[in-house]
C-alpha cells in the first residue's frame, strides 16, 4: 500500500500543476482586471521639481542653469585621449613631486618615498556644463562644473628604519566648480600670459585610503573627519576670491611693452636728385619703427629744394631696441598722382648707445639690398640726429597687476604736464552703405592718427595704442574718434564715407587716470566702439 500510495501521490501533485497552470493561463489571457488604466503621459515640461526630480536623478547643469553651455565634445575629446592624458599627467606629476619629496624626507628621518603604483584610471573626469564671461579687458573667464569619479589606482610606499609601509588612495570622487581666469591675452602663442584658478564653492571629495591592505575609511568618524578636513584645507587655499596663479608668459615680454623713447630729429638733405621734369623737387621725410603697427611721422614738405633743412623733432616710443630698426623715406611729393621716391635708409637700433645723441649722415638708397647694383648710384644724404632713453626700471609693468594700473610718462615730458595714451581696442556692428573697410581716426589739438584697415569686417579689431605728449592736463579737451571705411577701387562715386564718430571728455581720464569702455557711435544704427584711455604723469 505505500508505494501505490507515494505513485498516486506523485500523480495527483503533477495534475494538479498541470491543471492550475492552464487554469491560470486561460484567466490571465481572457479575462482584464477592471481597476487598471492606461498610463498618462506627460510631457516633462508638465512635471513638477519633485517628480523630474526622481525621474532625473542626475540632471546636467546646462539643463538647470541655461547661461551654461553643453561642453559635449570636451567629453568626447577627454574620452578619446584619456589614455594617453593618464601616462602625461602621471609622469609629470612623479617629476613635480620627486624634488619635493627628496628635499623633505631628510627632515623625518625617512629612507624614501617612492611611487609603486601610479594610475588615473580609465575613467575621465567629465564636464556637466561651462559657463563663459565676456568683460572688456583683456581676459577670458570661464566656469567649468567638473564630474570626476574614477577609478586610480595611487600606490605610495614610504620607507624608514629598515621598515616599509604603503598607503593607496583608491575610488576617488571630485565634485568642483572652478573658475578659470586667462589673462591678459596676449599676441603671442599659447595667446595668454598667466592663469588663475580659484574655486567657486567648496569641493566634494570622496576617496578610499588603505594603509598596509586595511580600508582607514572604514573607521567609525574618521570618514567624516577627513572630508571635512580636505574641504577646509582647499577651501582657505583656493576658495573664491583666493586664487592660484600659474604663468604661462611674461607679460611684459608677450605684450612687447614700451622699453623706451626714440628721439629722432630729421635735419636736414643734401645733394638730392632731381625728380621733377619742370624746377626741382619737393621733398619729404617719412620715419617709422620697423615691426610697429602705428602710422608713419612725416615732416613738412619743401618745395623746390634739392638741399632741404627740416630741423623737426620727433619722438617714436621703442618696444624692443635690439629687433627694431628706425626707417627712413625721402619722397618727393606730387600734387597729383603718387608720391615718388628719392631714397631710404634704416638705422638699427642696437648700434645707438643709450642716452647718447648720435648723429649720422645716410646715404640714401633704393633698397636694403646689398647686391643691387642701383644702390650705388649717388642720390643724395640725409642728416639725421637720434638719441635713445630706455625707460626706468620702475617705469616698465612687470605683470599684469602692474599692467592694469597706469605707467608713468616718459622722463622728458614737460613738468606739469604727461602723455596721453589712446589705445583703439575693437569696433561691433559698424556697417557703411557702400563698402565696410573700417579703420579709426583719431583727432587731438589738430594732430590726427589713424589705425590700420580692416578690409571687409563689420567688427574689426586693432588693438593699437598712440601717445600724445602735452604740457599740460587735457582737462578741458575733447578727443575726436570716428570710425571711417574706405573703398580701394578706382573710380567708385564713394571712396570714403564715415561709419560712426564719438567725442570724449578727457576731464575724466584726468582725475581717474585710467578709463576703458565701449562707447555708442553717433550716426550710427547699432555701432560701438572700445577705446581705452590713460593720462600718465611722472
Amino acid at each position: 500500500m505505500g508505494f501505490f500510495s507515494t505513485v498516486l501521490g506523485f500523480c495527483g501533485f503533477g495534475v494538479g500543476i498541470s491543471t492550475g497552470l492552464v487554469i491560470g493561463y486561460y484567466l490571465f489571457i481572457y479575462f482584464q482586471p477592471s481597476d487598471v488604466k492606461d498610463p498618462e503621459i506627460r510631457p516633462l515640461v508638465e512635471q513638477d521639481s519633485e517628480t523630474l526630480q526622481r525621474m532625473l536623478p542626475e540632471i546636467p547643469f546646462w539643463v538647470k542653469n541655461p547661461d551654461y553651455d553643453r561642453v559635449d565634445w570636451i567629453n568626447k575629446f577627454l574620452e578619446y585621449m584619456w589614455p594617453y592624458l593618464d601616462k602625461a599627467i602621471c609622469t609629470t606629476a612623479k617629476n613635480i613631486a620627486k624634488p619635493i619629496i627628496d628635499e623633505q624626507i631628510p627632515k623625518y628621518k625617512i629612507d624614501a618615498v617612492e611611487f609603486e603604483t601610479l594610475t588615473l584610471g580609465s575613467l575621465p573626469p567629465t564636464f556637466q556644463g561651462m559657463k563663459v564671461y565676456v568683460t572688456d579687458e583683456k581676459e577670458l573667464i570661464m566656469e567649468p562644473l567638473v564630474k570626476w569619479a574614477g577609478n586610480p589606482n595611487v600606490t605610495v610606499a614610504v620607507k624608514a628604519f629598515g621598515l616599509k609601509a604603503t598607503a593607496q588612495v583608491v575610488d576617488l570622487q571630485v565634485f568642483a566648480l572652478p573658475r578659470i581666469t586667462l589673462k591678459p591675452l596676449v599676441p603671442s602663442f599659447p595667446c595668454f600670459a598667466n592663469i588663475f584658478v580659484s574655486l567657486m564653492e567648496k569641493p566634494h571629495v570622496d576617496f578610499g585610503l588603505k594603509l598596509i591592505g586595511a580600508d582607514l575609511m572604514s573607521i567609525p568618524g574618521l570618514y567624516r573627519f577627513v572630508q571635512e578636513i580636505i574641504k577646509d584645507q582647499v577651501a582657505n587655499m583656493y576658495l573664491w576670491p583666493k586664487t592660484l596663479q600659474v604663468q604661462v608668459l611674461d607679460p611684459a615680454k608677450a605684450f612687447k611693452r614700451p622699453v623706451g623713447i626714440l628721439h629722432v630729429r630729421v635735419v636736414k638733405a643734401m645733394k638730392l636728385r632731381k625728380k621733377d621734369l619742370l624746377g626741382a623737387s619737393d621733398p619729404y621725410v617719412k620715419l617709422k619703427l620697423t615691426e610697429d603697427k602705428l602710422s608713419s611721422k612725416k615732416t613738412t614738405v619743401k618745395h623746390k629744394n634739392l638741399n632741404p633743412e627740416w630741423n623737426e623733432q620727433f619722438d617714436i616710443v621703442v618696444k624692443d631696441p635690439e629687433t627694431q630698426a628706425l626707417e627712413l623715406h625721402v619722397f618727393d611729393w606730387e600734387q597729383v598722382g603718387k608720391h615718388d621716391k628719392m631714397g631710404m635708409n634704416v638705422v638699427p637700433l642696437k648700434e645707438l648707445t643709450p642716452e647718447e645723441p648720435k648723429v649720422m649722415t645716410l646715404d640714401l638708397l633704393k633698397n636694403m639690398d646689398l647686391n643691387d647694383a642701383q644702390n650705388e648710384k649717388l642720390r643724395g644724404q640725409l642728416v639725421v640726429e637720434l638719441t635713445y632713453r630706455p625707460f626706468k626700471e620702475d617705469e616698465i609693468p612687470k605683470s599684469f597687476v602692474e599692467s592694469k594700473t597706469v605707467q608713468k610718462a616718459p622722463e622728458n615730458t614737460p613738468d606739469g604736464g604727461g602723455a596721453l595714451v589712446v589705445i583703439v581696442h575693437e569696433a561691433q556692428d559698424v556697417e557703411g552703405k557702400h563698402h565696410t573697410n573700417p579703420y579709426a581716426r583719431i583727432l587731438f589739438r589738430g594732430e590726427e592718427k589713424k589705425t590700420k584697415h580692416v578690409k571687409k569686417n563689420r567688427d574689426p579689431r586693432w588693438e593699437e595704442e598712440f601717445t600724445f605728449i602735452l604740457d599740460e592736463p587735457p582737462t578741458n579737451d575733447k578727443l575726436h574718434v570716428e570710425v571711417q571705411s574706405s573703398s580701394s577701387r578706382i573710380g567708385l562715386l564713394h571712396p570714403k564715407e564715415s561709419l560712426g564718430y564719438i567725442d570724449i571728455n578727457l576731464s575724466d581720464v584726468v582725475s581717474n587716470k585710467r578709463i576703458n569702455e565701449r562707447y555708442h557711435l553717433i550716426d550710427s544704427r547699432n555701432g560701438r566702439i572700445q577705446i581705452e584711455l590713460q593720462w600718465r604723469t611722472k
